[in-house]
C-alpha cells in the first residue's frame, strides 16, 4: 500500500498577510526596484503600488468589496498586473478574460460571472457588450489621480482571490473559484521550494486566461523579484524565447510542456542565467540532457487546485524506459490514487487521482450540481468539511512515492498545455446548419503531436472545412478548433449505446471534408512548399490556398517550417511572415521574392 509518509506534506506558511499586503510591503522596501518589464513599459514597485492603489479607489467607488467580481479583459502586459492587483486591493476577486477569445465566449463569461466592473482597453471594448457591468478603460486612467489609498477591507483565507474559466464538459465554460488559502499556499510553497529572492528575474509567458499566469506573477511580486514579458512572436518560438531569456537574464521561467520539450532540445550556453525551467499542463515525454545549465521541473495541477498540486525535478539520469513523473504533492496538498469504490490502490496499480488539502477551490461559480460531482467528502480525514477533488486523471504511485501520469478517466483532452472538453466543441459544431451529429477526439500524427479531429454526420447539405472552422472560430479559442473534419454516415456506437471512439476512422484524403476548391501547385516552388507543409502537418494533400494555421499549424510548427524552407531554398523566413502570409501560395511568393533578391545581389 502507499506509504502514509507520502502525504505528510504539512508546512506552516504565514497566513496573516494576503497578496495585496505582501506586494505593498515589498513596494515600501524597494520602491525603485523593477517589478514589471516589457518592450514598451517598465514599472517599479513604487509605480505598481501607486497605480494599483489609485485604480482600487475607483473600484471601491463602484461598489467593489469582499466577494465582488472584477472582470479583466486585457492584453498580456504590465498593465494587466496593475488591474489584477487593484482588484485585490479593493477587496474583490479578479476574473481574467483572454481578449483573443471569440466575442461570443467573452460575452458568455460576462453574463455568467456577473462582475460588477469590467476593466479593459479601448481597442478591446468594441468586441464585447458589458450589459449592466460598469466599464473602466485602463488606457484612459488619468495619471494625476494617483497617490490615493483605498479603504482597508476585512478579508479572510476563505474569501475569493480570483475566478477563472476552464473548458466545461457540459458544452459551456465553467468558472473555478480560488480562495486566498489556496493562492497563499501556492505562493509560499513556490518561494520556499525554488529559493525565490529579489534577485530573480521571471518570465510571463502564459495567456492571461490560463491559470499558469497566476503562478507567473504573485510568487515573484511578493518576493521583490522582477517579472518580464516577451512579445507574442517571441513566446511562440523556442529559439526566439531562448534568445530572449538569455538577453533578459531570466533566472526562472514557466513554459507549457510542448515549448519546454523544444527548449531542452536547443543548445544553451553554460553562462546562461536561467536556473529553473518549470513546465506542466500536458504529458512530458522527454528527459533533459546533461549539457543543460538549468534544472527542469515537471508540475501537475488542475485549475480546481490552484495551479500546482504536484511537482518534481526531471533529471537527465532518470530512467529512460518510462515517461517523466509528475513528482510529489506540494506543501499542504495530499494525493490519493483510488479505485472505482474510492479505496486506495497499491503502489504500482493504476487508479483515479484525487487531490485534497490547501489548494482546493471553493467550487464552481453557479454550478452546484458540478460541485457535488467533482468535490467529494474526504474519507481519509476526520476533519469536518474536508473534501477531495476528483481530477478524472489516471495515475499510479512509483516505488519512491512519485506519481506517474497515465491518462484520462473520461475523454478530456490536453493539447499544447490547454485542457479541452470535447463536448464543448461538439456543442458548438452541432449548431452549424447541416450538422446532425458530431464527435471530437485527439489523434497523434506521425511526429507524436496531438491534433483535434472532428467527425461530422450531415443532413445532406454540403459543408466545407473552411466554413466549419470559421463557424467554430467565432465561438471557441483557436486551440479548440479541429484541424481535420471527417464525414461519416453515422457515429459508431458500442453495445452500451455510447460513442465508440476506437471505431472512429483516421482522416484520409477520401473521408476528409475539404475546402470549396482545391488548387494544385502551379510552380516548382509551390510544389516544394506544399510538400513541406504536408510532411509537417501529416496531410496527404495540401492546396496552395490552404492556410497553414487552419490545417493545424502553430508557432512551434512554424519554426520547423522556417527551418525546412531554409534547408530547401537557402532563404530565411521570419515567423511574422508565416503569420502574415500563411498559405502555400503566399509563402511561395515570399520565397521567390527572397530568391530573386539574392540573385540580384549576386549579379551586382
Amino acid at each position: 500500500m502507499p506509504s502514509p509518509q507520502w502525504n505528510n506534506t504539512f508546512y506552516e506558511h504565514p497566513q496573516d498577510k494576503l497578496i495585496a499586503a505582501l506586494v505593498s510591503e515589498q513596494a515600501r522596501r524597494t520602491p525603485d526596484g523593477i517589478a514589471l518589464s516589457s518592450d514598451s513599459v517598465s514599472l517599479s514597485y513604487g509605480e505598481l503600488e501607486s497605480r494599483a492603489a489609485a485604480l482600487a479607489c475607483d473600484l471601491q467607488g463602484l461598489g467593489v468589496g469582499p466577494e465582488t467580481l472584477v472582470a479583466l479583459c486585457l492584453e498580456r502586459s504590465p498593465e494587466m498586473v496593475v488591474a489584477a492587483l487593484a482588484a485585490l486591493k479593493a477587496g474583490g476577486a479578479y476574473v481574467p478574460m483572454d481578449p483573443d477569445y471569440p466575442a461570443s465566449r467573452l460575452q458568455f463569461m460576462l453574463a455568467d460571472a456577473g462582475p460588477r466592473v469590467l476593466i479593459t482597453q479601448s481597442q478591446i471594448a468594441g468586441r464585447i457588450s458589458a450589459g449592466d457591468c460598469r466599464i473602466l478603460f485602463l488606457d484612459q486612467m488619468p495619471a494625476g489621480l494617483r497617490g490615493r489609498t483605498p479603504e482597508p477591507v476585512s478579508l479572510g483565507l476563505d474569501n475569493r482571490a480570483y475566478v477563472i474559466y476552464t473548458s466545461g464538459s457540459t458544452g459551456r465554460p465553467k468558472a473555478v473559484q480560488i480562495t486566498y488559502r489556496g493562492l497563499l499556499n501556492l505562493v509560499h510553497w513556490h518561494r520556499r521550494a525554488f529559493d525565490i529572492t529579489a534577485e530573480d528575474r521571471a518570465s510571463q509567458v502564459a495567456s492571461f486566461g490560463f491559470d499558469a499566469a497566476v503562478w507567473e506573477l504573485w510568487p515573484y511580486l511578493t518576493a521583490g523579484a522582477s517579472v518580464h514579458f516577451p512579445d507574442d512572436a517571441t513566446r511562440g518560438s523556442a529559439k526566439n524565447l531562448r534568445d530572449w531569456m538569455l538577453q533578459e537574464r531570466i533566472t526562472v521561467s514557466f513554459v507549457p510542456t510542448a515549448m519546454a520539450e523544444s527548449l531542452i532540445g536547443l543548445d544553451w550556453p553554460r553562462q546562461a542565467q536561467l536556473r529553473l525551467l518549470l513546465t506542466g499542463a500536458d504529458t512530458l515525454r522527454h528527459y533533459p540532457t546533461s549539457r543543460l545549465p538549468f534544472r527542469l521541473i515537471n508540475n501537475y495541477g488542475p485549475t480546481e487546485c490552484t495551479v500546482v498540486a504536484t511537482s518534481g525535478e526531471v533529471s537527465f539520469d532518470d530512467r529512460p524506459d518510462r515517461r517523466p513523473s509528475i513528482g510529489r504533492p506540494i506543501d499542504n496538498v495530499q494525493t490519493y490514487i483510488l479505485d472505482e469504490n474510492r479505496q486506495a490502490v497499491s503502489a504500482g496499480v493504476t487508479g483515479e487521482l484525487y487531490l485534497g488539502g490547501a489548494g482546493l477551490a471553493r467550487g464552481y461559480l453557479n454550478r452546484p450540481e458540478q460541485d457535488a460531482e467533482s468535490f467529494v467528502q474526504n474519507p481519509f480525514s476526520d476533519a469536518p468539511g474536508e473534501r477531495l477533488y476528483r481530477t478524472g486523471d489516471l495515475g499510479r504511485y512509483l516505488p519512491d512515492g512519485q506519481i506517474a501520469f497515465v491518462g484520462r478517466v473520461d475523454d478530456q483532452i490536453k493539447i499544447r498545455g490547454f485542457r479541452i472538453e470535447p463536448n464543448e466543441i461538439v456543442a458548438a459544431l452541432d449548431q452549424y446548419p447541416g450538422v446532425l451529429a458530431s464527435a471530437v477526439v485527439a489523434r497523434a500524427d506521425n511526429g507524436g503531436e496531438k491534433r483535434l479531429i472532428a467527425y461530422v454526420v450531415g443532413s445532406g447539405v454540403r459543408v466545407t472545412r473552411d466554413a466549419l472552422q470559421e463557424h467554430l472560430r467565432s465561438r471557441l479559442p483557436d486551440y479548440m478548433v479541429p484541424t481535420a473534419f471527417v464525414q461519416l454516415d453515422s457515429l459508431p456506437m458500442n453495445s452500451s449505446g455510447k460513442l465508440d471512439r476506437a471505431a472512429l476512422p483516421a482522416p484520409t484524403a477520401l473521408n476528409s471534408i475539404g475546402d470549396h476548391t482545391y488548387t494544385a501547385p502551379r510552380t516548382a516552388v509551390e510544389e516544394q512548399v506544399v510538400g513541406i507543409l504536408g510532411e509537417l502537418l501529416a496531410l496527404e494533400r495540401v492546396g496552395v490556398d490552404d492556410n497553414f494555421f487552419f490545417l493545424g499549424g502553430h508557432s512551434l510548427l512554424g519554426t520547423q517550417l522556417i527551418a525546412r524552407v531554409r534547408n530547401t531554398f537557402g532563404v530565411e523566413l521570419s515567423l511574422r511572415t508565416v503569420f502574415d502570409a500563411p498559405t502555400a501560395a503566399e509563402l511561395s511568393a515570399e520565397i521567390e521574392r527572397l530568391l530573386a533578391r539574392e540573385q540580384q545581389i549576386s549579379a551586382d
